[in-house]
This record gives C-alpha cells, sequence and structure tokens, in this order.
C-alpha cells in the first residue's frame, strides 16, 4: 500500500508542473487556490492539479512533505515553489515567466 508521501512524491516526480490546491482549476474551493491556478492559466501552463479535499492524507501530508502549512502549494520540475502570495509576487515580478522559460515550460517572449 502507498502512503500519501509516496503519491505525492510520485506525482511531483512525474509531472513538469502540480499545484495541490483546495478544489479543481475549474471549481476552486479557495480564493488563493483560484488565483494560483489563474496564473498559471494566464501564462497558458499545462500543469497537474491534484484536490487536496479529496484525500484527508494527500491534504496532511503534502505539509509535512514540502514542511510548508499552507494549500495551495506549486511544484516546478519536482521543486517547491511556493504558495499563493510567493507565486502572485513572482507572477508580478515577471520572475515566475523567467523561472517558467528557463525550465523550458513556457516560450521565450
Amino acid at each position: 500500500m502507498t502512503t500519501a508521501h509516496d503519491a505525492i512524491k510520485s506525482t511531483v516526480e512525474n509531472n513538469d508542473v502540480v499545484l495541490f490546491m483546495k478544489g479543481t482549476p475549474v471549481f476552486p474551493q479557495c480564493g488563493f487556490s483560484s488565483v494560483v491556478a489563474r496564473v498559471l492559466d494566464h501564462l497558458q501552463v499545462d500543469f497537474e492539479s491534484v484536490n487536496v479535499l479529496e484525500d484527508d492524507g494527500i491534504r496532511q501530508g503534502i505539509k509535512e512533505f514540502s514542511n510548508w502549512p499552507t494549500i495551495p502549494q506549486l511544484y516546478i520540475k519536482g521543486e517547491f515553489v511556493g504558495g499563493c502570495d510567493i507565486v502572485k509576487e513572482m507572477f508580478e515580478t515577471g520572475e515566475l515567466q523567467t523561472y517558467l522559460r528557463d525550465k523550458g515550460l513556457i516560450e521565450p517572449a
């Protein structure tokens, strides 16, 4: 039987961009999750989303996995990027776009 930690690790390792969020990109269940999903959509980034509300093991496990207390959590190429405030700030300064370009996930401007 796989643990929540194993499932999280596998999801992060097997997808270039993963958003652990409350709800789904189409029906977010929290404003912070909605903001991050909208930023990724705006940048036309393909991403995997994991609805933490569907599995309490994942919901608690992701906080331990990243040592980060809140959801949403964004991972790019296996690296934890941050939550809503960090992603929003990176987007507003252009740092997120540069990071995604450097990782080959969006086209150069």
